[in-house]
């Protein structure tokens, strides 16, 4: 390294406290940062041909975390070639005291930093490379709740690990920090118990599965579909379209109702006809919705439904019915049930039948 110094013309010569050697060599450690930056950043998405033809947000994920691993790399290479404080006192190497211990420490912190950012950038991508081993290239719920509890394990272990190299690069003693969070230790525990509760939490909704992402639910007095299960929280977006947090630690002690897990979607329509109806047109309506309901393809234990006279009140007859649907979407099923109920006017316009209107008052 010397040799390369002392190659500068007039390497001797200072300004500013730097020899000129000096200042050429750090100039060359911050193009060789650059350079790797660029190249890494260039290389990188060359690896991942077919995930970035899938997705241009993974080619915008591959080339930012790219720029922080060649961050990363320049600056290991440079730290190597300053080596420490002790090679600047014996080498050609001139500048101002406070920056011999300084830029060590420096490139230590840059380059633990760029590999944190890298790897929070880089978790972006776990979802792609599921997507890209999936049979249908579509992730179902259970997939979708598994890798948003992976990102957020490697979010908390890149954070934990990050805050401990980031501690040693700004010269805190490791040793004395951790026989410190020993004394400390009970307070930690007991400030970090509502935490803990939520990490158990998750635990809990990942092993026993009570729902998955996907899964509109109820959880205590809270009705949505779950847009992601974090290590402390789980998010519900409602059908007002508000984001609902709720801490994992309630639901350890909380019903949870998944309506996504229904077996089948009942339902019980009530049908008012108009009192003065003939009563054998009422039969053949109560038999034509049973007809309807038998042949409907989306229909499901058809030998528990029926639809019959329920009630007479002094202003209508109330046909009730019980039909179930074998269907998971709520889309589908509102689809269904138009269908379903244009039918039903059909058949009571054939056979000359009025529904009642509340409006009209029957004369006696």
């Amino acid at each position: 390294m010397n040799g390369i110094i002392q190659f500068v013309p007039n390497w001797e010569r200072e300004i500013l406290g730097f020899n000129y050697g000096t200042l050429w060599f750090l100039f060359i450690l911050l193009l060789i940062i650059m350079v790797s930056r660029s190249l890494v950043s260039t290389i990188i998405p060359k690896f991942f041909k077919k995930l970035i033809q899938k997705s241009h947000l993974v080619k915008e994920i591959l080339e930012s975390s790219g720029k922080a691993l060649g961050l990363a790399l320049g600056c290991g290479i440079s730290l190597s070639m300053i080596d420490d404080a002790y090679y600047f006192s014996s080498s050609s190497i001139v500048m101002p005291e406070a920056l011999i211990s300084w830029i060590p420490s420096i490139l230590q912190l840059l380059l633990v930093v760029t590999l944190v950012v890298s790897g929070y950038r880089m978790i972006g991508l776990v979802n792609a490379l599921y997507a890209s081993f999936d049979k249908d290239g579509e992730l179902d719920g259970t997939e979708k709740t598994l890798i948003t509890a992976m990102e957020s394990i490697l979010r908390f272990i890149i954070t934990l690990f990050g805050a401990i190299f980031i501690a040693d690069a700004l010269g805190f003693d490791l040793n004395t920090l951790i026989a410190g969070l020993g004394i400390t230790g009970l307070a930690l525990a007991l400030a970090a118990k509502d935490t803990i509760s939520n990490v158990f939490g998750a635990t809990v909704v990942l092993l026993d599965r009570p729902f998955k992402v996907g899964d509109w639910v109820t959880i205590g007095a809270v009705e949505g579909e779950v847009v992601e299960i974090g290590l402390r929280t789980t998010l519900l977006r409602t059908s007002m379209d508000t984001v609902v947090t709720m801490p994992n630690a309630n639901l350890t002690n909380t019903p949870v109702e998944n309506w996504g897990r229904r077996r089948f979607r009942r339902w019980q329509p009530i049908f008012k006809l108009d009192i003065n109806s003939n009563p054998e047109h009422v039969e053949d309506f109560c038999d034509g919705v049973l007809s309807l309901i038998q042949n409907n393809k989306h229909a499901t234990k058809t030998d528990a439904s029926f639809s019959k006279v329920s009630t007479l009140g002094p202003d209508a007859i109330d046909v009730g019915c019980n039909i179930y649907w074998d269907i998971n979407s709520g889309k589908i099923e509102r689809e269904v049930r138009n269908e379903f109920l244009i039918e039903v006017m059909k058949l009571a316009k054939n056979l000359d039948l009025s529904f009642h209107d509340g409006r009209v008052r029957h004369t006696r």
